[in-house]
């Protein structure tokens, strides 16, 4: 054997997942410049300056989506998403409480109480994107994790 590939397999999935995180980050914060009003919706009334926060919001997301990328930068973006979503987060509130946003998302309050627990695992996954080192029982477990916390996110874009 010429090539031996010491990578394991929880190290492939989760190089696989910092991947495909960075793509969605990149693309969601895009989409705050493209559809702002889709985001709107979602800032909570007592907040000011409503389109800054979603391009700021959107802004970030980009940035440390593309930081996610590089593995020098990768500490920087897993810490970078971990204060992002914990900011956003009064939006996932303000939708399980404001009917009209549910109507604009086309969602139930159930549906909107289910989104805000997904924060979890995605700030889960942030932080585990942001350890350098191997942890092979924290890869699995965060791995695990990943799979249902993507599948769901992918379903409410269909």
């Amino acid at each position: 054997m010429f090539f031996e590939n010491k990578i394991n397999f929880p190290q492939k999935f989760k190089f696989i997942t910092i991947y495909i995180m960075s793509i969605l980050y990149i693309n969601i914060g895009i989409n705050h410049f493209v559809n702002p009003d889709f985001f709107l919706v979602i800032v909570p009334d007592y907040l000011p300056y409503h389109l800054a926060l979603v391009y700021i919001s959107g802004l970030f997301e980009i940035i440390f989506g593309l930081l996610l990328i590089f593995k020098k930068t990768r500490k920087i973006a897993g810490i970078g998403l971990i204060f992002l979503l914990i900011l956003v987060f009064p939006a996932n509130i303000f939708l399980f409480q404001s009917i009209e946003a549910q109507s604009a998302y086309e969602i139930t309050q159930n549906k909107a109480l289910v989104r805000m627990f997904f924060q979890a695992p995605l700030i889960l996954i942030a932080f585990w994107h942001s350890i350098l080192k191997e942890h092979k029982y924290f890869d699995i477990f965060c791995g695990i994790f990943f799979i249902p916390t993507i599948l769901y996110f992918v379903s409410l874009s269909t």
